[in-house]
């Protein structure tokens, strides 16, 4: 319930009781989904988001919009669930559709480049370039302030530079 005097959340961000659970979620699904295959793959993207809303479900009363949006709420425990997944499942490599006509030595492999980023690159990587977050998103979900967020991202630049050759830089 809000009290009287406290602004109202914006949309879709209402406290979990004022809304049923599945329209409270809905306009972040899209992201979250995202974040899910991204991190995880498409084998076990279906069961981190199933864990994820599961989680998101439980914690619903403890959400505050006054810590940050909802959105980055569920892309944090998105991201949880993913890293949980990777490290029960151990695959030694991210699930990539690789062309075959390209000769094996002029092949550019950026998915394989981010995914050999450490976790938190990687993470910030994902959050900021693939799942479209702003900064301040990107930090609230890390758990971290925005400087950190963009020297994580430039510290990635650098690592993905060298990894793909300065030729792509």
């Amino acid at each position: 319930m809000i009290r009287p005097g406290r602004a109202r959340p914006p949309a879709g961000e209402a406290p979990a009781d004022e809304l049923p659970f599945a329209q409270w979620v809905a306009p972040h699904w899209p992201q979250m989904r995202r974040l899910a295959e991204r991190l995880a793959g498409p084998v076990e993207r279906d069961d981190v988001l199933q864990e994820a809303l599961a989680a998101a479900w439980r914690a619903r009363s403890r959400f505050d919009p006054e810590r940050g949006p909802l959105r980055a709420w569920l892309l944090a425990i998105t991201a949880n669930h993913a890293k949980k997944a990777l490290r029960s499942a151990r695959r030694p490599e991210p699930l990539v559709d690789r062309p075959h006509d390209d000769p094996p030595g002029t092949r550019l492999d950026l998915e394989r480049a981010i995914h050999d980023l450490p976790a938190r690159q990687r993470l910030a990587v994902e959050l900021c370039y693939f799942v479209g977050l702003p900064i301040g998103e990107a930090a609230a979900v890390m758990g971290c302030a925005d400087g950190t967020v963009k020297s994580t991202l430039s510290a990635a630049r650098a690592n993905l530079r060298r990894a793909l050759g300065e030729d792509y830089a």
